[in-house]
């Protein structure tokens, strides 16, 4: 991992360790590192979220950009995985995402996928990094050398829409589905998406102001959205993060349908159908014990990578692995597309939902939840404490120390966050009890580390 990108991307506070003269930067990095070694103009797409601070943000980007004469077609608000999916079908040479995904909306982030839709390499990143932290000014053009702002993309949004609607062959008929857009990207893709089906779908959360995107909605907050399903007797509620690229389900009762349940009934699916190559799927450690028996049962290799989608499609490409995903919501279906999207993850479980005939609760049983409990503990948002705090001796013996008196029964995660200035501990056990009294004795401690 970088000085600047993390797991997801450079993320910050917008105005604190995020600003607008850094967003410059990297826009001028990105296109000078592409025209180097292209030989010719890059040509860049923009998406964004609904931040209050994208706007500014996507300016910034711009301007560095054409600053060094790159061109760039900026795409609105629109989902992530519609930026790589779109820079493919356009030819581009990059797509840029700005959001933060699931986080505060002071918060912001900076995203690059490469011309075939995935994210950039470690070695691309690494240049790129060089040139934004370097004292070196980067070559400003000038006359006729200046890049352009392409204009008339608003029909790509509708191109994104017509592919993801073409995922699947079922027209959804007679199912009630809520739909939560987060106040987010999906407000701009979800009310026409869900528009091209027979299902009766209805919508919270779709009037983003800039503040209220992820405020109490969408992904991480489902508790509204589990009330609203059950209360006006819908079949699923489904939800997406702030762009759009993870998403979550609820239940005809409430209950959650995590990332690991998605995949699980999708892949059990797509095994029925012959669509699962290598009889395998990929998942995280953070994965639930619960996905590991449904594995076994199926007769299925669960295939573990580090945490972050970015590992998981690594793995997947490697091995020809076709889904994939973290329990938080981001699932890879890489028939499909090069990235997770929420929107394509939703209809290819709702296809499921449909042609089976159950009820959601129903199907979503075949992979059972054993207590885990996630407690993330603040640190400085000083570049450097995280991988301090993980580097502590005393650390590592005191999770040694709780992981042997599980005695085998469960397990204990310790990791920072690769998009907030957290330490995130998770714990696993057999009672919801035994993990939180763990978890919480492991986050005390790592309050006490010195860095």
């Amino acid at each position: 991992m970088g000085k600047l990108f993390g797991t997801d991307g450079i993320r910050g506070v917008v105005g604190e360790n995020l600003t607008a003269q850094e967003a410059f930067r990297v826009g001028q990095a990105v296109a000078a590192v592409l025209m180097e070694d292209l030989g010719r103009r890059p040509v860049i797409l923009i998406g964004k979220d609904t931040r209050i601070s994208s706007d500014m943000l996507e300016s910034a980007l711009m301007a560095g950009i054409c600053d060094v004469g790159g061109d760039v077609k900026p795409l609105g608000t629109i989902p992530t995985p519609a930026v790589a999916y779109l820079t493919v079908q356009e030819r581009g040479d990059a797509g840029i995402v700005i959001s933060a995904s699931h986080n505060p909306y002071e918060h912001n982030g900076i995203k690059v996928f490469n011309a075939q839709g995935y994210k950039l390499p470690d070695e691309i990143e690494r240049r790129v990094e060089e040139k934004i932290l370097s004292d070196v000014p980067m070559k400003s053009r000038t006359r006729g050398e200046i890049g352009r702002r392409h204009h008339g993309m608003r029909q790509l949004k509708r191109d994104y829409i017509d592919f993801v609607a073409g995922t699947i062959e079922s027209d959804l008929a007679g199912l009630r589905i809520l739909a939560d857009c987060a106040n987010g990207a999906a407000s701009a893709t979800a009310p026409e998406l869900f528009g091209r089906f027979k299902a009766h779908t209805d919508f919270i959360h779709t009037q983003p102001d800039g503040v209220n995107i992820n405020s109490r909605c969408g992904s991480t907050h489902l508790e509204d959205l589990a009330a609203s399903v059950v209360k006006g007797g819908y079949d699923v509620g489904v939800a997406f993060d702030g762009d759009a690229d993870r998403c979550l389900l609820v239940d005809e009762t409430g209950g959650v349908i995590d990332g690991d349940k998605v995949i699980a009934v999708c892949a059990a699916d797509m095994k029925r159908r012959g669509r699962l190559t290598g009889n395998a799927v990929v998942a995280t450690v953070m994965s639930n014990l619960g996905l590991h028996e449904f594995c076994r049962s199926e007769g299925l290799e669960l295939v573990c990578t580090d945490v972050g989608d970015r590992n998981v499609l690594e793995k997947m490409l490697q091995c020809g692995y076709r889904i994939g995903g973290e329990q938080s919501g981001h699932t890879i279906f890489t028939e499909l597309e090069t990235t997770g999207d929420g929107e394509v993850t939703a209809l290819q479980f709702l296809q499921v939902l449909k042609t089976s005939g159950r009820r959601a609760s129903e199907l979503a049983a075949v992979c059972p939840t054993y207590p885990q409990v996630l407690v993330n503990v603040p640190v400085s948002h000083e570049r450097g404490v995280k991988e301090a705090v993980m580097a502590s001796p005393a650390l590592k013996n005191a999770v040694k120390a709780e992981e042997e008196a599980l005695c085998g029964a469960g397990r204990i995660l310790v990791r920072p966050s690769g998009t907030e200035a957290l330490i995130r501990v998770m714990v696993e056990a057999k009672t919801t009890e035994k993990a939180a009294e763990i978890a919480e004795k492991i986050a005390d401690f790592v309050k006490t580390v010195k860095v």
